[in-house]
Formats: C-alpha cells, structure tokens, sequence
C-alpha cells in the first residue's frame, strides 16, 4: 500500500535552520547566555587547579594510577 500524496515530503534545502543559525550569529553573539558569558569570563588558571574532579573521574572510571 502506498502513501497518500500528502504524505510525502519535499526535501528540504535546510532554509529554517540557516535562519536560526544567521539570527544567532547576527543577534546573540557568542556565548549570549549569561551562565556561558560566566564561564567564559573565568580565568584561564583556575581551570588547571581544579584536579579533584580530574582524580574524583580517574578514581569513578577504575583508574588506580
């Protein structure tokens, strides 16, 4: 049994997401949530500090050394 010509859809050139990524880039910028804006404002170092969850990870995946 075939499907009703309704059914069948044309393909799509991808129109509606080229929108929404052209209106992200024009209007949002990058990182326009403040909790991103947050993160990217954070200092370089503090990142390399922070081993504990680096060990927490090693320790959760059954790494011993």
């Amino acid at each position: 049994m075939s499907r009703h010509p309704i059914d069948h859809r044309t393909p799509s050139d991808g129109g509606r997401v080229k929108q929404f990524v052209r209106l992200a880039r024009e209007l949002g910028g990058e990182g326009s949530h403040p909790a991103v804006q947050a993160l990217t404002r954070r200092p370089a170092g503090r990142v390399a500090k922070n081993t504990k969850v680096a060990e927490y990870a090693r320790i959760g995946h059954g790494r011993r050394v």
